[in-house]
């Protein structure tokens, strides 16, 4: 049986990127995995997923979590660092 960690591994995404996505689209960890592994496979997933973490960036912002901000602006900054696909501006 494959265990989340097992799954994680297989995918192009870090466990921070895989809260992100759960977090914008509001499903279990697992499922984002899923879903981000197949993003991550399309020519338009890598935008999308930059999208979702900009997104839960300023849901942050907008509810006065700075700290959480703070620590999605990481997360985000390793995504654009890992895949160049993120770096291209998203309209």
């Amino acid at each position: 049986m494959l265990t989340f960690r097992d799954c994680l591994a297989l995918c192009e995404l870090s466990e921070e990127e895989v809260k992100a996505i759960a977090e914008h689209e509001h499903i279990p960890q697992l499922a984002a995995l899923e879903l981000g592994n197949y993003l991550i496979h399309t020519a338009e997933g890598v935008p999308v997923i930059r999208r979702m973490i900009l997104d839960d960036i300023a849901s942050a912002h907008a509810r006065g979590d700075r700290l959480h901000a703070l620590k999605l602006k990481v997360v985000l900054c390793q995504f654009v660092t890992n895949h160049e696909d993120a770096r291209a501006p998203t309209i």
